[in-house]
């Protein structure tokens, strides 16, 4: 089975139908989370996705529209899992290593909470309760700084990363790439119009497209750093992809009238199934 949980679907723009970017991806027995934008861990709640069941987290980049959650998330995981659960591998460009450091490390942003629920009777008991077998350990992470290529592979699946163009020289930004038995999908993060990512995404059965807006509503410095609808479109259809989920969007584009428009942009270069993808929604891609 090959199927993406739509966690986040939306930009930094906070909107009721869209806020920030996650995706989790089920595959045999592991479910790996891609970004971790805003609520990201509340909307796992309503999807009834514990943290404790994701073992790996791959940062596309460290916009706050893509790494917001992650103190919550990280916690929650640790809290909830009272010992039992494994170390989180978290992948990402730089700075995720300096970013991880400030907020969970001995003199981190959240070393007084995991401190503090490390030592106090009262949540020393609640661990008990939960389970956990005192003394309690501080938040284990595993980071691994990456800028391409392989990063790390399960029992069913293996993931790489290709560099795209985003905001350089500011950050570096990563489209990560899941192959399985099951299928393969490319999850494109934000990225402008560029050879690297249809190279990348070349026969994969799904990819998932961030797509900002109408690509005429767009100007041009803006449409060199994350897609519109026409770039989007062109990009699958050059990769050859098999299926193209379109996320990342202004909620401009939740207008009838605009997203009867986006998809008959894209409808003249994509020529195989697309959908504009909702927030708490599930696809089986196999």
């Amino acid at each position: 089975m090959l199927r993406i949980y739509i966690i986040g679907a939306g930009t930094p723009t906070p909107a009721r139908t869209r806020f920030g970017t996650c995706y989790i991806v089920e595959t045999g027995e592991d479910l790996l989370m891609f970004d971790c934008g805003p609520a990201s861990t509340y909307k796992m709640a309503q999807m009834d996705i514990s943290p404790t069941k994701i073992t790996d987290l791959f940062f596309s980049h460290q916009h706050f529209d893509h790494n917001a959650d992650y103190p919550c998330f990280l916690l929650s995981r640790w809290d909830q899992a009272a010992g039992r659960g494994r170390s989180l591998r978290v992948y990402g460009p730089p700075p995720t290593a300096l970013f991880s450091e400030r907020l969970f490390g001995r003199e981190g942003a959240f070393s007084h909470d995991w401190v503090a629920r490390s030592e106090h009777p009262g949540s020393i008991e609640i661990y008990k309760k939960r389970g956990g077998k005192p003394p309690r350990r501080p938040p284990s992470i595993e980071i691994h700084e990456i800028e391409g290529g392989f990063c790390a592979e399960g029992e069913t699946w293996r993931v790489s990363a290709q560099r795209v163009k985003h905001i350089e020289p500011w950050m570096s930004t990563l489209a990560y790439r899941t192959e399985t038995d099951d299928g393969t999908l490319v999850i494109s993060s934000d990225t402008g119009f560029c050879r690297d990512i249809i190279r990348f995404s070349k026969g994969a059965d799904c990819l998932l497209m961030h797509c900002w807006d109408l690509q005429q509503e767009m100007g041009k410095a803006e449409s060199s750093m994350i897609t519109g609808t026409t770039d989007a479109a062109k990009i699958a259809a050059q990769a050859g992809v098999g299926r193209l989920l379109l996320s990342h969007c202004n909620p401009t584009l939740d207008q009838p009238e605009n997203r009867l428009m986006a998809e008959k942009e894209i409808g003249k270069y994509f020529k195989s199934q697309f959908e504009f993808v909702n927030e708490c929604s599930v696809i089986d891609l196999k």
